[in-house]
C-alpha cells in the first residue's frame, strides 16, 4: 500500500519550508500543474495554513489575465502552440500584480485585470498588503522560462493523465477535453520541464491526501 500521509502535515512542511527560506518581505509562491491537477483547491488550503501561523496571504489566478479572445486563438481554435503561447498576458500580469506587490509599502496592485469568460477587461480592484505579505499564485505553465524569475518558491501539483481527465470531464463535460489543452501541456512539459524547476514536487492523485515527492523518486 502506497503512504498517505494527512493533507495538514504536508501543507505545515511546506508552510515550514517556505517560512524558513522566506519569513520576512514580499514573498511570492507558484502552484502549477496542469488543467484539472487541483492547484485552485490546493492555494486556498496553503493559504489557511500560512494564515494560521500569522502570515497575510494574497490569492491570484493566472486566469485573471487571459489575452483577448482573437489573440488567444490567432493560430486557430484548436491549436495546442496557441494555447500554450498566447494563452496569457504576462506583460499586464508583470505590470499590475508582480512588480507593484514586490515594491511593497502603499504600492496598489490587483489580482485580476480580465475575464476570459465574458472577453472583456475588468474593472481594476486595487488593494495593498502588509510589509511581509506573501502573494499565492495557481494556474497553468507558471514555470515556463520567462515567468521563473518571478517566483520564490514553485509548486508542481503532478497527478496522473488518466486521474486528469475524469477531473476534467466531471467539472467541465465534454468540453474540457480536447486536443488543444492536452497537447498544450505536453508542448509545455517538453519545452519547459515544470517539474524540475519546481521547489516542491506534490502527488495531488487524492485530493484529501497529497503527498511529497522528490526528483529521485518521480
Amino acid at each position: 500500500m502506497r503512504w498517505t500521509p494527512q493533507k495538514k502535515d504536508v501543507l505545515a512542511a511546506l508552510v515550514d519550508d517556505i517560512l524558513h527560506n522566506y519569513g520576512k518581505g514580499r514573498v511570492i509562491v507558484a502552484i502549477d500543474g496542469v488543467d484539472a491537477a487541483g492547484k485552485t483547491l490546493f492555494a486556498a488550503d496553503l493559504a489557511h495554513a500560512l494564515e494560521s501561523k500569522g502570515h497575510a496571504v494574497v490569492q491570484a489566478s493566472i486566469d485573471g489575465f487571459h489575452r483577448p479572445r482573437d489573440k488567444r486563438h490567432a493560430r486557430g481554435r484548436d491549436s495546442a502552440e496557441g494555447f500554450y503561447r498566447d494563452s496569457y498576458d504576462y506583460a499586464t500580469f508583470r505590470r499590475v500584480l508582480i512588480e507593484p506587490f514586490r515594491m511593497g509599502g502603499s504600492a496598489a496592485f490587483v489580482t485580476a485585470a480580465f475575464d476570459h469568460r465574458s472577453n472583456n477587461q475588468v474593472e481594476p480592484k486595487w488593494i495593498t498588503a502588509p510589509a511581509d505579505a506573501i502573494l499565492l499564485v495557481d494556474g497553468i505553465f507558471l514555470n515556463r522560462p520567462e515567468l521563473r524569475g518571478i517566483w520564490n518558491y514553485s509548486i508542481w501539483l503532478e497527478v496522473p493523465a488518466e486521474v486528469a481527465m475524469e477531473r476534467l470531464i466531471e467539472r467541465d463535460g465534454d468540453n474540457g477535453v480536447s486536443a488543444r489543452y492536452s497537447d498544450g501541456q505536453k508542448l509545455y512539459k517538453k519545452e519547459a520541464k515544470p517539474s524540475s524547476h519546481a521547489t516542491a514536487l506534490i502527488d495531488n492523485s487524492d485530493y484529501d491526501h497529497p503527498r511529497r515527492i522528490f526528483a529521485d523518486s518521480c
